[in-house]
């Protein structure tokens, strides 16, 4: 069954009345205001951010990383996503992955990304995204609908300990049941290949 955009939404909220109580940690001692994962929570959302609105939050979840493992296999990851904002027209983004085993333990970390969501008046999106790994890149892309979004790499720059990184696509939605999922490709031999995906549970927000 296809849902609307509202009706995603409507599931999303119904998730969260478990998670409604949860946030971020703060400082408190700062004189700004707080980082929040919470729309209930801390300052208003920019009017400029509404677009991007359904995927504020913390989100936990798993993920497969094709052709990443030994000899080319797919690797299994864990992941925590979270989306905050301060009332500016920004979204902070933050990631963090690890490796697990088949009954889903820790194993090592994995990828690690830090970054922000902008959205312009005519609706095109910039995610700067600062790969731990030693590359900083920059994706536009368009919302696809109220609850998907897809960007392509415009820019990649590399340090030079930094492993080999070509550009990509990458699709962020809202599932049915409420949950965040994306698909991530990369070019390979000039051809976009699947790399990296996942689906998160509303933790928080």
């Amino acid at each position: 069954m296809t849902r609307s955009g509202n009706e995603a939404i409507d599931a999303a909220a119904a998730i969260a009345d478990t998670t409604r109580s949860r946030n971020l940690p703060t400082w408190g001692d700062l004189p700004l205001p707080a980082d929040t994962a919470n729309l209930r929570e801390g300052a208003d959302l920019n009017s400029g951010l509404l677009a991007l609105l359904p995927m504020v939050g913390v989100w936990r979840g798993e993920g497969v990383g094709h052709g990443l493992g030994d000899d080319g296999a797919d690797l299994s990851f864990a992941e925590q996503i979270i989306v905050s904002h301060d009332g500016q027209n920004f979204l902070n983004w933050q990631t963090r992955s690890w490796t697990i085993n088949a009954r889903g333990e820790f194993i090592a970390p994995l990828f690690r990304e830090s970054g922000f969501w902008r959205i312009s008046e005519d609706d095109s999106i910039e995610l700067l995204v600062a790969h731990a790994e030693g590359s900083i890149e920059l994706f536009y892309g368009k919302p696809l609908s109220q609850t998907a979004w897809e960007v392509a790499t415009d820019a990649l720059v590399s340090s030079a300990t930094a492993p080999k990184l070509h550009g990509a696509k990458r699709l962020y939605g809202i599932a049915e049941d409420g949950a965040f999922a994306y698909v991530e490709e990369r070019l390979v031999d000039g051809e976009l290949s699947p790399r990296l995906s996942a689906k998160l549970d509303r933790y928080a927000g």
